[in-house]
């Protein structure tokens, strides 16, 4: 069986690390880190990774601007993205559905829970 690689981008150590940690100890997946959207896009081009955990609120290129660079190019726009936010409020989550995103995973988060809500939206 081929490994999973997920490719984390949030600009926050703690987040990255504790996700980090996660995915590698209950999945078992490789982790790839990115702490900025600009950093994430570069990452994700020379990585190729199988999906993308994307952290909303980011300060220079938040995740939503990263998301749409992302889908405007032609090697990322297939790879599922799945939203990390804070933002659970009904009107955040019309939007984040409007961009085709493939689901959102909201903060605070527990290790468990995160490998079930990603393994489910990315149906692995």
């Amino acid at each position: 069986m081929v490994n999973k690689r997920v490719l984390i981008i949030d600009d926050e150590p703690g987040i990255r690390q504790i996700v980090q940690i996660s995915l590698k100890a209950i999945a078992g997946w490789e982790v790839l880190l990115a702490s900025s959207g600009k950093e994430g896009i570069i990452m994700a081009l020379a990585e190729l990774p199988d999906a993308i955990l994307l952290d909303v609120m980011m300060p220079e290129m938040d995740g939503i601007s990263t998301f749409k660079q992302m889908q405007i190019n032609p090697v990322l726009q297939f790879i599922p993205t799945i939203l990390l936010t804070a933002k659970a409020q009904s009107t955040e989550k019309n939007l984040f559905t409007e961009l085709a995103i493939t689901g959102i995973i909201t903060k605070p988060f527990k290790a468990p829970d995160l490998v079930k809500q990603m393994r489910s939206l990315l149906h692995w």
